[in-house]
This record gives C-alpha cells, structure tokens and sequence, in this order.
C-alpha cells in the first residue's frame, strides 16, 4: 500500500502520560493552535513559562527527539521560545533544524515571486483588520478580525494566484488563508527528518491542529505513529484533543511521570 494510503484510523485518545517512553518516541508538535492558543494576530501569541521549561524538560529526556513542526520560519519560533532553542521544522517544511547544535537548512529557496507577493500585501489595503505575514516561504492571510470578508478574500486570493505560477498551492486554516509552494510540505519534511538521529528508529506522535497538518498525519503510519489533532477532527489524525492547554497539561504530566527533569 502507498505511502499516505492507509485507510483511515479509528478515533483513541491520546496516550497515557505514565505509559509515554520518551526513549523510544519522537515528539513532534505544531505550534500555533496546539501548543500555543491562537491570538487576534500571529505576533500577539504568548508562550507561557511553564511551556518553555516543560519542552526543554522533554528535550533532554528525549535524547533530543523532539522537534516543532511549523509553518512560521525557525528564526521566528526562535524569537518566540527565547531563551529555549529546539529541533525545528519551519515554513512549512522549507526548512529545518536537526539538534540545537546544527544550523538551519534551507531545504528549499522561497519561490513565491515578487509580483505575488505584491498582489498578496496589496489585499491589506481593503480592509485595515486583515492581516499579511509574510514568511518568506509563504504567505498568509489573515481575517480573524474581519471573518465578513472570508468568501471575498477566497476568490481573489484564488484569482491572484491563478494569473500567476501553476507551482503554488492556497491553504484554508482557521480565520487565515496560505499561500505556499507546491514543492514541500510539513509532510515531507518529516519523512527526511526521520532520516536523521535522534529521531531515525522511533515512532512519531504528532500534534497538531489545522488543514497543513494533514501531510503529516498521512505519512506516520509509515512507522506505526500517531497522530492527534486540536480541537476538531482532521483527516488522518487518530483522535481529537480538547485545546492547547490540555496538550500543554499532558506534556507537563508526561516529564512528571518520568521522574521530572533530569
């Protein structure tokens, strides 16, 4: 069977916190809608304390398999995790960091081009509460603040990039619109990063919470993972969990139960 073909899984709940062996597993988290909770704007997110020691209690329990899995670039969960720094997979898969010890590879260059670019932060002028990150490898549309505007803000998105190159793609998430190239996914890139050691020979648990989450959930049964998502049910993902909050209790509960930190 192909890879991302395996029928669809029954729903479980995830697993219990005194039965996790962090030896034998690699941790894999979205960020922005699971570990996080979602903010009016993606630079209003907070990252509570007890997170940042959490992760970093997991981190070194792990062997270092654990990594983010994001579409925001490593630099800005960087900024946003300071002082921790952690494996990562940023932009969506455009690039990635192996151990804390290792650089950030760009696996791909931003292929968006300039002129969609343009087209894309020009959509900012029609209304002040949308909101336009750029992040570099993508591009994403914000409309928390203007949910009106949703079904407008899908046509011309799908207009502006049906003038342009056949090699991007438009994701719908929660209250926001992406744009990115074809050529990666969260997805991808985790299949190479389970290339690599710490991470090579464990069995994935994922979380994460919205539609770019779903390339990941397709590829774990790959090596008998799981994969969860936030809040509502997402193709692939084994279950549902509540809220943010309660995959940051249940990762607190995991580094309690295997002792604390080490």
């Amino acid at each position: 069977m192909q890879r991302g073909m395996e029928p669809r899984r029954k729903s479980r709940a995830l697993p219990s916190p005194d039965s996790v062996d962090v030896r034998r597993m690699a941790l894999l988290l979205d960020v922005d809608g699971t570990l996080l909770d979602i903010a009016t704007t993606p630079t209003s997110v907070v990252v509570p304390e007890p997170l940042r020691q959490t992760l970093r209690n997991l981190l070194a329990l792990s062997g270092g398999a654990l990594a983010l899995v994001s579409g925001r670039t490593v630099d800005t969960l960087d900024r946003l995790f300071a002082p921790l720094k952690v494996p990562a997979i940023g932009g969506h898969g455009a690039e990635m960091r192996v151990s804390t010890a290792d650089p950030i590879v760009k696996c791909h260059r931003p292929d968006l081009t300039d002129a969609l670019r343009e087209r894309l932060h020009a959509l900012a002028t029609i209304d002040p509460r949308l909101h336009i990150e750029d992040k570099l490898h993508s591009i994403a549309v914000h409309y928390r603040l203007a949910r009106a505007r949703q079904d407008f803000l899908k046509r011309e998105i799908a207009r502006i990039v049906a003038a342009g190159t056949d090699q991007v793609e438009i994701l719908s998430g929660k209250d926001v619109i992406e744009v990115k190239p074809k050529a990666f996914t969260k997805g991808s890139a985790v299949i190479e990063l389970m290339t690599y050691p710490p991470f090579s020979g464990r069995i994935p648990l994922f979380i994460g919470d919205d539609t770019t989450d779903e390339s990941v959930f397709a590829i774990l049964p790959e090596w008998s993972g799981l994969g969860f998502s936030v809040g509502r049910a997402l193709d692939g993902a084994d279950g549902v969990v509540p809220s943010p909050e309660y995959v940051r209790s249940w990762l607190l509960d995991i580094v309690n139960f295997a002792g604390g930190a080490p």
